[in-house]
């Protein structure tokens, strides 16, 4: 898949719901959060009766565990693109910004542009996503 601004500022985003999964499937392991029911039809008295059928809930658990393991893999696509920009400095500009979720002034600071804290964003980040042509 391209690599797009968008996807880059969804990382945040995706280490938060990755965290809210993770923690709801252990949920789902541990406690009863992972039950479900179901309503049968009993016939043994000779007549329909519904009945609840209470059991692990392998559905709904598969279904979050396809939806984590998606997730996960967009993640890593993400931060496998940061680590393969060549530039030292570059590279540090998406880490700090996008995988860590810095703000511009932290940044700079931390690259030594404390005095001009649109440098690393404009000169840098900007400069090296029109050279890749991302939008």
């Amino acid at each position: 898949m391209e690599m797009t601004i968008k996807r880059l500022e969804s990382y945040k985003r995706l280490m938060q719901e990755i965290a809210i999964l993770r923690w709801e499937l252990n949920e789902m392991n541990t406690t009863d959060a992972g039950l479900g029911s179901s309503v049968i039809k009993d016939y043994s008295k000779g007549f329909e009766r519904p009945q609840a059928v209470v059991g692990f809930d392998g559905e709904r658990y598969r279904r979050k565990r396809r939806l984590l393991d998606q997730k996960e893999a967009e993640a890593e696509e993400i931060r496998k693109w940061v680590e393969a920009i060549e530039d030292t400095a570059t590279r540090k500009v998406f880490e700090y910004f996008y995988l860590d979720g810095l703000p511009w002034k932290e940044v700079a600071k931390r690259l030594g542009y404390r005095d001009n804290p649109d440098y690393p964003r404009l000169y840098i980040r900007d400069k090296y996503l029109k050279s890749c042509g991302i939008k």
